[in-house]
């Protein structure tokens, strides 16, 4: 009758003797109907049997009542009462050795898991490692001793019976260790709100080293670009073509090796921001912002000096080149035309300086005089050598010739011998002209011959000098021009053979005067020192160079021919390759704005594009093997194509760019769309009512294309001062680093945000404070308690001290570290 009034709670009446069966009936009914209000499923038991004293149907009451009010509102992880409460054991026994929980009977016989769930929620009640498995009384009677002393936990059950049982009771055992549950269900609030913090600070600590990554492959590329873009703008000229060979050869393995993967670092640290900041949108975080410097916009500001170094380092490298080439080319023509004059000034000086005139004869006088008119023919004929020789030296000093001062110092000693020339004709004529009125007869013959004689000797080192002359061309029509004056020169032989026996016939007349006459002459002509054996000698020389000509204009003509083949095979593959480029360009384009299939569909799409686009590298690379071979044949103009192999390479690099970041943006909005539940028809109405705002296909919206993209959305902007506040806000948001555009990423990610269940800054503040049992601090021990050990270390390691009246010492605020986590105070 007692335990009926417990349950109602109702103070039944005392039956009277003679009424002693029909009151306890009545008394039991009200008891068994109060159980049933509350849920109870009685089967079988009735009031009859609990007042005749059944034994077994009075447990198996007690025992549903038990079951209803003690254990039935355990549960954990939605499984049932009795595996709840087991699962909830194994969990706080876990870490305690000899203690494995997998039943209500035989795994609590020694005592050890009474002991290990009183030392999980007090740790100073039981000294646990002072425990033994093979002293099961003293765990058993220790546990129950402290539940009751410390916990108030009644002592339901018996050590002896325990440990004298082969199977002890699972519905006592059940009964006592719901007891702890309810005892310590304070701790499983604690054990939530740990798990709630570990869940955001391992995002934290993930996110954390994708910046440290991120700013470490920020500073190796541009310690990289500053320290290349110094050799690139190194201007120090050599003095030798071979020199400016080995440095085009460098250059080209700089393009070639180095380059290549810094341009996949550079895409590849991109897709990496990209992808930070995405993941920092998802977990509620800040938008990150590089150390200063490093923005990805400052990357490209970094690159964009290094291509344009690399450019102007290539033009100088050909400058150089061409200005060497023809360097060499005029410095061998002067030290030709330079020995060609020495060799014809040598001794004239002396001559011009004999004092012969002074015993001649009359004849003799005519014949110096006339020798000397010849002279001054002859010297007159040099005098365009001479302004040559000037002309060329003078253009070696303009193209910062390395040995112009040899070269400045023979045309200075050749003009002044030259003037010293002229100054002793002058005065030699002068002594003759004298002398000239003493002397009447001369020898008409010698005097023909000298004259005639004279030029066409000038005539013949001309044509010396230039059948020996050196050339340079770079076309076929230079080469054929030149090949043409050869041609004309050549006709003009017979003429010149013509001429030849002329003089040769005025000489032979000579003799034969001379021989008929006997006239005392001294067998030579006074007039000149041009010989017949002289003449002969050089134009049979003449005759040997012209074919030598011949094959040196073939070998050219046929090495120009070749360059020719270059540039059209050149051309062929560059005129395929960049509209190829620019075709695959505005294909991406329009995959990354169409809306044809899912984002999935499209990002194999685009992944079939992105393979199709490597597969062709080999022609890419093939052009480079073409383009090398032009380079080393010294071709710089090629009119068959308007593409360069700079054009080509910007094109590749830019195509291979946009196809990964264009994947980027697709992985991104995938990521977006799974993270935030948008459908795909939601993600499909997004993407329509961009791109038709999108109206010069940009792939951004400006502040007002977005306004009105809202505004078709269903949102409300109105032109009045709140409503041009509300789209402010909006705006700092989708566009944190005001470049005064809105990407398709940022618009999604504005879609969905305000209605996507994220972690607060209050929400950790609240976890926190439920671990520090209601406090405005939390302690060291109570963080290493209850979060993992490398979780705790970072907490431990960034939370401020306290600084509050309440504090202790030791206490860390954890409210500052919560706002720190979302970007709302410093950590």
């Amino acid at each position: 009758m007692l335990l009926l009034e417990v349950i109602s709670g109702e103070r039944l009446a005392k039956p009277e003797r003679g009424k002693m069966r029909v009151h306890k009936i009545s008394n039991v009914n009200k008891a068994l109907d109060f159980i049933a209000s509350k849920g109870v499923k009685l089967v079988s038991i009735g009031a009859e049997e609990i007042v005749d004293g059944n034994v077994k149907m009075t447990l198996g009451m007690i025992w549903t009542i038990i079951l209803r009010f003690a254990i039935q509102d355990i549960s954990v992880e939605e499984t049932s009462a009795k595996e709840g409460l087991l699962l909830w054991c194994q969990r706080k026994t876990a870490p305690y050795k000899n203690v494995n929980i997998q039943n209500f009977h035989i795994s609590w016989k020694d005592g050890l898991g009474f002991c290990a769930l009183i030392h999980r929620h007090r740790p100073e009640l039981i000294d646990y490692g002072k425990l033994r498995k093979d002293d099961p009384l003293t765990n058993l009677n220790t546990a129950f001793d402290v539940a009751e002393k410390y916990l108030d936990i009644p002592k339901m059950l018996d050590a002896e019976d325990i440990v004298g049982t082969a199977r002890p009771d699972e519905k006592a055992i059940m009964t006592y260790v719901s007891s702890f549950y309810h005892a310590f269900s304070g701790a499983q609030k604690a054990e939530t709100a740990a798990n709630r913090i570990c869940k955001v600070l391992a995002v934290n600590q993930e996110n954390e080293q994708l910046m440290e990554d991120y700013e470490k492959l920020a500073s190796d590329l541009l310690e990289w670009i500053r320290r290349t873009i110094p050799w690139l703008e190194n201007r120090a000229p050599e003095n030798t073509m071979q020199a400016m060979q080995q440095k085009l050869e460098d250059f080209r393995d700089y393009r070639r090796l180095h380059k290549p993967p810094k341009v996949q670092e550079k895409c590849q640290l991109e897709i990496n921001f990209n992808t930070l900041q995405t993941k920092l949108r998802l977990s509620n975080r800040p938008a990150f912002m590089p150390s200063e410097g490093k923005m990805v916009s400052d990357i490209n500001n970094a690159w964009a000096g290094l291509e344009q170094a690399e450019k102007g380092y290539e033009e100088w490298l050909l400058n150089e080149i061409r200005r060497l080439e023809r360097l060499d080319h005029l410095a061998e023509k002067f030290r030709q035309k330079a020995s060609i004059h020495e060799s014809w000034t040598d001794g004239k000086e002396a001559m011009l300086q004999q004092k012969d005139y002074e015993t001649a004869t009359l004849s003799e006088i005519k014949a110096l005089l006339k020798k000397h008119e010849a002279f001054e023919s002859d010297l007159a004929a040099h005098q365009d050598r001479v302004e040559q020789i000037a002309a060329i030296a003078q253009e070696l000093n303009e193209l910062d010739y390395y040995d112009s001062p040899s070269v400045n110092a023979r045309c200075q000693k050749i003009c002044d011998q030259w003037d010293n020339l002229g100054a002793l004709t002058q005065k030699r004529r002068e002594a003759l002209e004298r002398t000239e009125k003493l002397l009447e007869t001369i020898d008409q013959l010698y005097l023909e011959y000298a004259k005639r004689a004279a030029p066409f000797n000038n005539w013949m080192e001309g044509a010396m000098e230039d059948l020996q002359d050196t050339f340079i061309v770079h076309t076929i029509e230079e080469i054929q021009g030149l090949t043409t004056a050869h041609e004309q020169f050549k006709a003009t032989l017979p003429d010149a053979d013509k001429e030849r026996q002329a003089i040769l016939g005025i000489h032979n007349e000579v003799s034969k005067i001379v021989q008929t006459y006997h006239v005392n002459m001294a067998g030579t002509n006074p007039y000149t020192t041009i010989t017949p054996h002289e003449i002969n000698g050089k134009w049979e020389h003449v005759r040997q160079l012209v074919p030598r000509r011949d094959q040196a204009l073939m070998e050219e003509h046929a090495r120009q021919q070749q360059n020719e083949r270059l540039r059209k095979q050149f051309g062929a593959q560059a005129n395929v390759i960049g509209p190829w480029i620019q075709t695959k360009m505005e294909e991406i384009g329009r995959i990354s704005i169409e809306m044809h299939g899912t984002l999935e569909d499209q990002l194999n799409h685009l992944r079939q594009y992105e393979k199709s686009i490597v597969n062709y590298k080999p022609k890419i690379d093939q052009l480079e093997g073409d383009h090398q071979l032009i380079q080393e044949a010294l071709i710089f103009d090629n009119k068959h194509t308007n593409y360069t192999m700079e054009h080509i390479r910007v094109g590749w690099e830019q195509l291979l760019t946009t196809i990964a970041r264009t994947i980027n943006e697709v992985e991104n909005q995938i990521l977006t769309r799974d993270a935030k539940g948008i459908s795909q028809e939601q993600m499909n109405e997004f993407r329509a009512s961009f791109n038709h705002f999108d109206r010069d296909h940009s792939g951004t919206l400006g502040p007002e294309e977005f306004k009105a993209c809202l505004i078709s959305l269903g949102y409300d902007i109105g032109n009045d001062a709140q409503g041009e506040a509300e789209f402010a806000r909006i705006m700092s948001i989708v566009d944190p680093n005001r470049m005064g555009v809105v990407t398709f990423q940022a618009f999604i990610d504005f879609m969905s945000r305000e209605t996507a269940d994220t972690d607060t800054a209050d929400q950790v503040m609240a976890s926190f404070k439920i671990l520090a049992g209601d406090k405005n601090y939390i302690t060291v021990d109570e963080l290493r308690r209850e979060l993992p050990p490398d979780q705790a270390e970072y907490c431990i390691a960034r939370m401020a001290p306290y600084n509050g009246r309440d504090a202790v010492p030791g206490a860390l605020d954890y409210m500052s570290f919560s706002t720190a986590l979302y970007g709302e105070s410093d950590l």
